[in-house]
């Protein structure tokens, strides 16, 4: 019987919901909830160097667990713009970097070698 044939690439990279993506997301969700509700209050808000080094430090921390994806770097620019920086933009990165690579039912029935 033959092997299914193996995907080559980034497409080929999946990531489970093992520790590091409930790592990476609760993170994620911490990170949103420090820069809405407590840096605002202690900092001076979207001008701040704090939140900079924040955002520079949470987008290497998600690049360690789940590696390098596009979806960090929006989050990390988003954060520079004034409102923008109101919507949870970790949260929904690690959340579409898990949605796109989770495993689907059709991978499921050919298992990898």
């Amino acid at each position: 019987m033959a092997d299914p044939p193996r995907q080559t690439g980034s497409a080929a990279i999946r990531i489970l919901p093992g520790p590091r993506m409930k790592a990476a997301l609760a993170l994620a969700l911490l990170a949103d909830i420090v820069q809405l509700l407590i840096l605002p209050l202690v900092f001076e808000g979207v001008a701040s160097p704090a939140d900079d080094l924040f955002d520079l430090a949470m987008a290497a921390i998600l690049t360690w667990l789940l590696g390098w994806r596009w979806e960090f770097l929006p989050s990390f620019a988003g954060k520079l713009i004034p409102g923008v920086d109101l919507a949870p933009l970790w949260t929904l990165a690690v959340v579409n970097v898990y949605r796109k690579t989770r495993p689907r039912p059709e991978d499921l029935s050919h298992p990898p070698v």
